[in-house]
């Protein structure tokens, strides 16, 4: 935490009864990094209507109902996690369409993530079942990507079952559903053919969106290199870079050169940690060598969150710690997924965005961060989520910096109160003001 913080006014009782203010919220003195829009230094970023409304130099306090003094701390877009299961409630057991999921707004705003893609844990025939379930209940931003296999990740069979992948069908619930399906995802196919893939990316070409790949088992006759360099179309993803089985080093500890040419093809690398999926061993070397990560995301399900991975600032973490700098560790969070997946409009700080921010410390001392082989990594850095606003609302607060002090409040004044409460945007600091008057 800082060890001083200004004195700015954090509430609308500076502002005259019915003076009109300019925003809703003002973030002001954060250093802001926002990739698209290649900004890394310290700005002011204000709000309005649940929009980002300006990112300058100095706004003044003046111009918003509330102002959050955010100086020594990172304000970035609104992180984007492009790797997640969170089909929970479905009571099927050892399955991602069911006990393997979490539901998302446990794990989300408290590590800055304002919005998440389910990566294949429904099909065609139970997303609805999903959307209805979770999508449509969720506070997250939850998108998804489509398993080739109808049932989703049902677990042993299922997902092994050539005759429920079916292309049509499952381009035909993509094109469905646009808001929503972003992607198909091919997952945990063990037969040494290319039949999951070769479905998949049909789908992809007849929904018209990328395709993200975790390759299963690896086998002889179905060659990594010829799956990156061949069976991909440029825009789509490889999933758990850092894999063990993934044949990422030579001999002589060296990035095998097939990879920088299936980046210049225009594969993406995605991380998807997991809990079986990242290996310090495949990634200190890739990363010191300039092979990065193209987005870093968690596989966050729930072995994953109790194990190495833990959450989307730790796997963050574990980047700058193996010496990436702050501001790609963010884009890679933020801008690079989001443009992925054909969402342009998350992602970054832009004028008329949604507002998704994410308000973050940068810690510095001792730590350790753990792979999924269970090998240490110490760290001297560590991100840690101060603030999360989601849709102009600030929906975590770990500090209460958007708060104001019990004391100031007057008599039947209450932060349960929805006409003061800091969550609910568009105007409420007006309505704030005049309930304490």
């Amino acid at each position: 935490m800082r060890s001083m913080r200004k004195s700015w006014l954090l509430l609308a009782a500076a502002l005259p009864l019915g003076a009109q203010a300019q925003y809703d919220l003002l973030l002001k003195g954060g250093h802001v990094i926002d990739g698209k829009n290649r900004i890394s230094a310290v700005r002011d970023v204000a709000v309005l209507n649940g929009k980002i409304a300006a990112v300058e130099a100095d706004i003044p306090a003046s111009r918003a109902h509330k102002v959050v003094d955010v100086s020594g701390l990172y304000v970035t877009p609104g992180l984007v996690d492009i790797h997640v299961h969170v089909y929970a409630g479905t009571g099927m057991r050892g399955a991602y369409s069911g006990d393997n999921s979490v539901y998302p707004d446990g794990f989300t705003f408290r590590a800055g993530v304002t919005t998440v893609v389910d990566v294949g844990s429904s099909g065609w025939r139970n997303f609805p079942d999903f959307k209805d379930r979770v999508i449509d209940r969720s506070r997250t931003r939850v998108l998804a990507m489509l398993n080739i296999v109808g049932r989703g990740m049902g677990g042993g069979a299922i997902e092994q079952n050539t005759g429920d992948m079916d292309a049509k069908a499952t381009a035909e619930v993509a094109r469905r559903y646009p808001e929503t399906v972003v992607g198909i995802k091919t997952a945990h196919y063990s037969a040494p053919d290319w039949t999951a893939v070769e479905r998949a990316v049909e789908a992809g070409n007849l929904a018209n969106v990328p395709v993200m790949v975790d390759f299963g088992t690896f086998h002889p006759e179905r060659p990594f290199q010829d799956l990156v360099l061949k069976k991909l179309r440029p825009g789509d993803i490889y999933t758990h870079t850092f894999l063990d089985r993934v044949p990422l080093l030579d001999d002589s500890n060296r990035v095998q050169s097939y990879l920088f040419e299936a980046r210049k093809r225009g594969i993406i690398f995605d991380v998807g940690h997991g809990a079986g999926s990242f290996l310090f061993r495949q990634a200190v070397p890739a990363v010191k060598q300039g092979f990065l990560p193209d987005s870093i995301s968690t596989d966050l399900h729930i072995s994953s969150m109790n194990a190495g991975m833990k959450d989307m600032l730790n796997v963050m973490s574990k980047f700058l710690n193996m010496g990436m700098s702050l501001d790609d560790v963010i884009v890679r969070s933020t801008w690079h997924p989001a443009r992925e997946i054909k969402r342009e409009e998350y992602g970054h700080l832009t004028p008329g965005a949604t507002a998704d921010i994410s308000v973050l410390s940068l810690q510095k001392g001792n730590f350790g961060f753990v792979d999924v082989n269970g090998a240490r990594m110490k760290g001297s850095q560590r991100l840690v989520c101060e603030v999360t606003v989601h849709d102009g609302r600030v929906v975590y607060d770990l500090n209460g910096i958007t708060r104001e002090d019990w004391d100031k409040l007057g008599r039947y004044a209450s932060q349960a109160d929805p006409r003061w409460d800091a969550t609910i945007g568009g105007g409420s600091g007006r309505r704030a003001a005049r309930a304490r008057k």
